[in-house]
């Protein structure tokens, strides 16, 4: 577990903090405009999104020796040019860090792909890595929310609450699913992805 909150920390060097996954197109439109809209924005992240579809892809590569054909999976399911500048550059990134640090063979592929494969080759529980990744990965959206809206430091943590159950349920049914279950349905979010690269002023590279 030390490994894990490690690896999810915000002070871990994979430059998370940069993306917004198409929020701040988000909110700039309109679709996203205080506490409620943003919790429910991030909800359908986890359920439906690409929180779902990355567990999945990070609970088949824990498992796998070879994580080639996981890798090219995930780089493919990138609804648009920054989603895939999003998971590529935070794999690499997790790959040089994690390769130095734990002395193990981590390959630069999507970021979920890197963390499961890294995972699996110390021998770190599954179910504590699903969890802590998806509240890690709300809690980035969530973070970056709280700047644009903006809102008050209160407010996020207390969406990041109400998120956790959620996410403890998406990690359980991902732990149990096949590369079959992988898909979403968050097409605001994958549209916003492609609008934000065309946003006059932007904070975030996604």
């Amino acid at each position: 577990m030390q490994i894990l909150t490690s690896w999810f920390s915000p002070a871990y060097p994979v430059g998370a903090f940069s993306y917004s996954h198409g929020l701040e197109w988000a909110i700039e439109t309109g679709w996203v405009t205080d506490s409620a809209t943003l919790e429910a924005w991030v909800a359908d992240l986890l359920e439906h999104g690409a929180g779902w579809s990355d567990a999945i892809l990070m609970a088949h590569a824990h498992a796998v020796a070879d994580p080639g054909p996981l890798a090219e999976l995930a780089e493919a399911l990138a609804a648009s040019s920054e989603r895939q500048l999003e998971t590529m550059a935070q794999g690499a990134a997790f790959a040089r860090t994690t390769s130095a640090v734990w002395e193990i063979d981590v390959p630069a592929v999507a970021y979920p792909v890197a963390v499961g494969h890294a995972a699996g080759q110390l021998g770190l529980p599954l179910p504590a890595l699903l969890t802590l990744h998806l509240q890690a990965f709300a809690a980035n959206i969530i973070s970056a929310g709280v700047r644009l809206i903006p809102l008050g430091q209160t407010a996020g943590q207390q969406i990041t609450a109400h998120l956790l159950p959620l996410a403890a349920r998406v990690a359980a049914a991902a732990e149990k699913s096949s590369l079959d279950d992988i898909g979403g349905m968050t097409i605001h979010a994958d549209m916003a992805s492609m609008w934000h690269e065309t946003q006059y002023t932007r904070l975030y590279r996604s």
